[in-house]
């Protein structure tokens, strides 16, 4: 069904794509040419307003849009507070000391501007929390009144992924101290699910997509790293086992740099992943309007379906390996000498060496 929605979203904004160059100039021929790029990253990129579809012709035809607060703070001028579609009702794209400029704001007297405006990706930042925090609570509701009985509705949909990441990724990864740490694993692993697939459907916001939102992502999973690690983890940071003492000048600013670089795979593996998938779907259907013929539709639907579906296994996996790989640094910065016992009896199959220590 979501597959079928994002081909009739797109079958629905063919007409703003496709639309016919206005005869007359040449410069208006030039205007209303196709430009895939500036489509892509039309639907990549963040916005000051939310578009979902143009129905029509892009300048004429109707806009299926939400405006959304604009918060533009100006040492000259103060703080300015009013609707994005101010900024659009403008040709100009400017209301009052502010302009909208390729997606930024910016003084139109060219002073220093602070942006704190709500956009499209903050909008679906604050559903995706709402959405988030209604399932789960509904989840923990379910536990409180059905105590012992056998799970219900959403509730025995979920059980078997908290389950999983606890004993598949929190436990395996982190050791006997993996239960401080299963809030944050969990909530990072649903946020990311649940924003991958917000993101496939029809005119939604490529959060998981947004490099700052990635980078927020990756720095939380460092400072618990950091905060949590014992003197074990920094021994073998700053005098690593078994290494000479002729290589330590070359090893350790390694190792610390290390600690640094983990985080940025983080960031950039679940930024590049999510941005190609939505890059190479808008490509396939881009075609379309690239050959201006019809009967290029079929197979750009198709192959744009196809991508579809294998994003669907992409937005779980990369949830996934970010947990995993967040499990696994955090593990690493807690971990004591006899971890690796407890890790042994329980890949055998019991926990009873951690309570004989």
């Amino acid at each position: 069904m979501k597959h079928l929605l994002l081909a009739l979203c797109f079958l629905f904004t063919l007409p703003s794509f496709a639309a016919e160059p206005e005869t007359g100039t040449a410069e208006g021929a030039k205007s209303e040419t196709f430009d895939p790029g500036k489509v892509i990253m039309e639907h990549v990129a963040d916005d000051h307003e939310w578009h979902f579809a143009t129905l029509g012709n892009e300048h004429t035809g109707t806009h299926i849009t939400l405006p959304l607060p604009v918060i533009a703070y100006q040492p000259t001028h103060g703080l300015s507070m009013f609707s994005s579609s101010q900024l659009h009702a403008s040709e100009t794209h400017t209301y009052g000391t502010v302009k909208l400029e390729e997606g930024k704001l910016v003084s139109t007297d060219g002073s220093k501007l602070y942006d704190f405006s709500i956009t499209k990706n903050v909008a679906s930042l604050m559903l995706s929390c709402v959405v988030l925090l209604l399932i789960f609570t509904t989840v923990a509701k379910g536990y409180r009144t059905r105590h012992g009985a056998a799970p219900k509705g959403i509730q025995s949909l979920l059980e078997p992924i908290i389950i999983f990441i606890r004993d598949e990724v929190a436990k395996k990864s982190i050791g006997p101290k993996y239960e401080r740490y299963m809030p944050y694993l969990l909530s990072i692993f649903f946020f990311i699910w649940f924003n991958n697939l917000l993101g496939l459907t029809p005119g939604a916001a490529n959060l998981s997509g947004n490099i700052t939102v990635t980078f927020m992502l990756a720095m939380a999973t460092l400072l618990i790293t950091l905060f949590s690690s014992n003197k074990y983890y920094w021994s073998h940071i700053v005098r690593p086992p078994g290494v000479p003492l002729w290589l330590l000048p070359i090893i350790v600013p390694v190792e610390i740099v290390g600690i640094f670089i983990k985080p940025v795979s983080l960031m950039v593996r679940l930024f590049a992943n999510i941005t190609a998938g939505h890059i190479i779907i808008l490509s396939f259907i881009s075609l379309i309007f690239l050959f201006k013929s019809v009967a290029v539709s079929p197979l750009s639907l198709a192959f744009g379906l196809f991508i579809s579906m294998l994003e669907l296994l992409v937005a779980l996996l990369q949830a996934y390996i970010f947990t995993l790989l967040s499990a696994m640094y955090i593990g690493g910065a807690v971990e004591d000498h006899h971890d690796a016992d407890y890790q042994m009896g329980y890949d055998d199959g019991s926990e009873t060496t951690h309570a004989a220590h």
